[in-house]
């Protein structure tokens, strides 16, 4: 990957250039530089080769890295489901996620289900249901206590259905 850079950056001139013969105006040359002198590319490796399957393998929380089980009979390494840190991670991971389960896959084991999702979604959806189990469920709850909330105005009624949501709320959490 050393060449990469170079590489890319004489392919883009080279395909510059050629536009500018067939009387194509390139009014944006600086990318072509910025990219020259970039230093580290990211890239989501997923797609042909993977068959656009990704699995959550290493978390961070807590201030540490934390291995997850990968192995489709989860007998692998575990981790502390309890600690403060995953709690607010496994929440994040439920409730600010696209990714939803096909249905009719309730019979299907959690890593083999399909997803509609992007795969860093469905990965991220799958290790969730994992730990949890019921994310569906408890994301609709969820929406419905928001939507509530915003609706509502503050009165003796609505703070009894507020204890109400957050009592059945406290069985998913």
């Amino acid at each position: 990957p050393e060449g990469l850079l170079a590489t890319v950056t004489v392919c883009l001139t080279l395909t510059a250039k050629r536009m500018a013969s067939k009387n194509c105006l390139v009014k944006n040359l600086e990318a072509v530089e910025t990219l020259g002198s970039t230093s580290t590319i990211c890239s989501d490796k997923t797609g042909t080769l993977t068959q656009n399957r990704m699995t959550v393998a290493h978390m961070w929380f807590d201030n540490k890295i934390v291995e997850a089980d990968t192995s489709e009979d989860q007998s692998g390494s575990a981790f502390d489901k309890e600690a403060p840190g995953w709690k607010t991670l496994e929440r994040v991971g439920i409730l600010c996620n696209r990714a939803e389960f096909k249905p009719g896959q309730d019979n299907v084991h959690i890593l083999k289900r399909e997803v509609n999702g992007d795969a860093s979604e469905a990965a991220i959806l799958k290790c969730t249901e994992l730990s949890k189990g019921n994310v569906m469920g408890y994301r609709k709850i969820t929406r419905k206590f928001v939507r509530f909330l915003s609706t509502q105005q503050i009165s003796s009624k609505c703070l009894f259905m507020r204890l109400k949501i957050k009592a059945l709320m406290a069985t998913f959490l």
